[in-house]
């Protein structure tokens, strides 16, 4: 512990406080001239009653009472401060109060060489009343706690903050810096001493000098040679030299039976493997051959519980005959909702059909935000599905589907003999042509650069008549360029068999 301040004359409380009780010697006492009044005459009497004496002129040894922060009181110390008068003391006025109330003279045990020490009240201690009697407490004992956190000795914070850890850890490097409890003004008055808080040593690590290093045994490296022969028996798998099997190893220094792992760091059990790999990896090959271990049995290093396997889901494949399900809300042209064709039952709303554009023959038109509110009547073809599974499988040869990069399906048989026997009825008379009519295009060849994902998409678009941002949305969805062009073959079919060209 760090002791400062000067020794001071002992007074008692048997007689007067202000008279030394060894001398009966008056205690001397000058008071700034520009403190009001009726101050003064206060002090005067209370000094007085207290067997003290009021000079008019400073006194070699005594106490020099002032106002603080005053100008007179800065002239006052400028002028007679001095390591040559160490029993001379600068305290407020409030000081002679102090006493009185203490019954004691109290002494001026935060002073260094005729100065006071520099003290800084921290924010942490956020009490208003508290701060000022510490400050009171502190000038009534010759400290000065005005200080700034940069030049104070002593920085006095709460305790039960988090600030004061990080304050010692600024500050402790600094051999004239002390960071202290609120508390602690007060354990100095009532010792009567500056004692600072005492710094302990803390083992930095490392060995000491001149301090021998643990040594290791032959019964270290059998047993060494035992734990690697258990977790690695056969050195090609590697792992040997890894750091985590000698973690291991020094995790398990609670069971008594590793009680021997404590002699040693991982880090000096591996290091010793790796510098004597060639003896060691001897005598492991020995104690595997004696154990003959199978590579993979429980408990060596590397290996760990499979995990066990999810069932797979099976997806219930659609008959040919059944039609997928569609909500009400899905049939919608030309937007991607259009995700599956469902059984119609009732009416059929279309919307906006008299603002339908016009568009070249063979071209489906387009139709943005169309929505179909119902399902169609059941038809003459609906009526008898086994009709319409008929005619569907007449019309299956002619409008086969282009499979992949296969060449594209002949789709002119069907449609040269309907022009055939159109040309029989009515030479003269034009029709509109049929959506499945259309003469197919040629393959959709993208840019050369184009991945050939979005180059299949656009072939389905086009073999469709549906567009590359609906076909791209379908995909993107589900992921599978077969179950695409199967969604979109049979959305056209549908779409042509529920509204076919009117004659």
């Amino acid at each position: 512990m760090v002791k400062t301040g000067t020794t001071q004359h002992s007074y008692t409380t048997r007689g007067p406080i202000f008279q030394d009780a060894d001398t009966l010697t008056a205690v001397k006492f000058f008071i700034q001239k520009d403190i009001a009044q009726d101050i003064q005459a206060e002090l005067c009497e209370t000094i007085t009653s207290l067997g003290g004496r009021v000079e008019t002129k400073v006194p070699r040894q005594g106490y020099i009472l002032v106002q603080s922060g005053t100008a007179e009181e800065e002239r006052l110390r400028l002028c007679w401060s001095s390591p040559d008068r160490p029993e001379r003391y600068f305290v407020p006025y409030t000081y002679v109060e102090a006493c009185k109330i203490a019954g004691m003279l109290l002494k001026q045990i935060f002073v260094d060489k005729s100065a006071p020490i520099a003290m800084h009240i921290h924010p942490s201690i956020a009490n208003v009343n508290a701060r000022n009697a510490l400050s009171q407490r502190i000038m009534h004992s010759g400290g000065d706690p005005h200080a700034s956190a940069q030049s104070a000795r002593v920085i006095l914070a709460d305790p039960n903050t988090d600030v004061f850890q990080h304050l010692i850890k600024v500050f402790q490097g600094q051999p004239d810096k002390y960071v202290e409890s609120y508390l602690w003004v007060k354990k100095c008055v009532e010792r009567g001493a500056v004692l600072y808080t005492p710094v302990v040593y803390k083992n930095p690590g490392g060995r000491r000098p001149g301090e021998e290093r643990t040594q290791f045994t032959e019964e270290d490296e059998q047993n060494l040679a035992n734990w690697i022969a258990t977790k690695i028996p056969y050195k090609e798998t590697g792992g040997r030299t890894g750091n985590r099997l000698y973690q291991q190893l020094c995790e398990l220094n609670a069971d008594p039976d590793y009680a021997w792992v404590a002699r040693h760091t991982w880090q000096s059990w591996r290091e010793r493997y790796k510098k004597n790999a060639v003896r060691l990896d001897a005598l492991i090959s020995t104690i595997v051959a004696q154990k003959k271990p199978l590579p993979g049995e429980k408990g060596q290093y590397g290996y760990v519980r499979q995990a066990e396997e999810k069932q797979k889901k099976t997806r219930k494949k659609k008959s040919k005959n059944e039609v997928p399900y569609l909500d009400d809300d899905e049939f919608l042209v030309g937007s991607s909702k259009l995700e599956g064709m469902g059984v119609f039952s009732g009416d059929v709303s279309i919307q906006g059909l008299a603002e339908m554009p016009m568009t070249a023959p063979g071209v489906m038109p387009q139709l943005p935000g169309i929505m179909f509110d119902g399902a169609p009547r059941a038809g003459p073809s609906m009526a008898n599905p086994r009709e319409a599974e008929e005619e569907m499988d007449e019309e299956g040869s002619e409008w086969r589907v282009r499979v992949g990069n296969s060449p594209p399906p002949m789709w002119g048989g069907g449609a040269q003999k309907r022009r055939a026997h159109d040309d029989g009825n009515d030479e003269t008379r034009t029709k509109r042509p049929r959506p499945e009519e259309v003469v197919p295009s040629a393959p959709v060849v993208g840019p050369p650069d184009m991945h050939v994902l979005d180059q299949a998409i656009r072939e389905i678009a086009n073999d469709f008549r549906f567009t590359v941002d609906e076909v791209q949305a379908f995909y993107d969805r589900c992921g599978e360029m077969g179950r695409t062009r199967t969604r979109f073959q049979e959305m056209r079919e549908l779409l042509a068999l529920r509204f076919p060209d009117e004659e």
